[in-house]
């Protein structure tokens, strides 16, 4: 992967998070969260879609082809295309409850896949002024400057991060239970909204453990490669090395095998 085609990434998901700002103009300033006057609506029950996340995704996909032709796309919004060998995998709007509650914490997540294997990744917070960039064997940044996952060594002493799509998905078997166990040993826990920011504050130091239940790979598959590089880790709740959507524990290393013995 050139440096170019990085810094070419970087550009077109700066224009993105310019756009879903643009789109709503003073509509994103004065009405920002009043759901009434935007045009939102559930996919499913408790899944929520704005037109923002439609119009982000449209010009990413426009975008995006020009910079890798004849690469397939995977995205929550417009699904997967034919080719899967090489693939942009696209969260236009990661954290849209988020979004339409005028919070902070919701972010465009991109990622080049090629052969199974994620190769660059983008992670940008619009409203925090936040752009994570990664590239693979290259380690990351967040705003040009290098990132490195924290030295926290136990769990007592560590803050952690989770997310409840399992309950929206309405699921028998869900992180309630595993949460009170975890957070029980946890010097502080904290709730952000969207998994690929939680992945790049895991990569940044912030917090030092991320779990989540039945997300999606365009929740997570940026985030993941930005917290790999960044020196952390990336494991199932079994303690695979996997990129797994269904179940996905982001670490600094140091305390995996801590939350791992907790997750059963």
């Amino acid at each position: 992967m050139s440096s170019t085609r990085a810094q070419q990434l970087e550009a077109v998901v700066f224009r993105a998070g310019q756009l879903a700002l643009e789109y709503f103009g003073q509509l994103a300033l004065e009405y920002f969260g009043q759901i009434g006057r935007l045009n939102v609506r559930e996919k499913q029950p408790r899944d929520l879609v704005t037109d923002a996340d439609l119009a982000v995704e449209k010009f990413l996909v426009e975008q995006l082809a020009a910079i890798v032709p004849g690469a397939g796309f995977y995205g929550e919004e417009t699904g997967v295309t034919s080719n899967q060998a090489v693939r942009w995998v696209i969260d236009p709007i990661d954290g849209t409850h988020s979004f339409v509650r005028r919070q902070k914490y919701w972010s465009i997540s991109v990622a080049l896949e090629e052969e199974g294997v994620t190769t660059l990744a983008c992670v940008f917070g619009p409203k925090l002024g936040d752009m994570y960039l990664a590239q693979k064997g290259c380690g990351a940044t967040c705003n040009g400057e290098p990132i490195q996952s924290s030295d926290t060594t136990e769990l007592s002493q560590s803050m952690v991060s989770t997310g409840f799509a399992c309950l929206r998905a309405g699921l028998e078997e869900n992180n309630l239970p595993r949460f009170n166990r975890i957070a029980l040993q946890t010097m502080g826990q904290r709730r952000f909204g969207s998994a690929a920011l939680d992945l790049c504050l895991v990569a940044d130091g912030q917090v030092d453990a991320f779990w989540e239940m039945e997300l999606n790979l365009y929740d997570i598959a940026a985030g993941a490669l930005i917290l790999q590089e960044a020196g952390g880790e990336v494991v199932d709740f079994s303690g695979r090395p996997v990129v797994n959507p269904k179940e996905i524990l982001g670490t600094n290393q140091n305390i995996t095998k801590e939350i791992l013995a907790l997750m059963f």
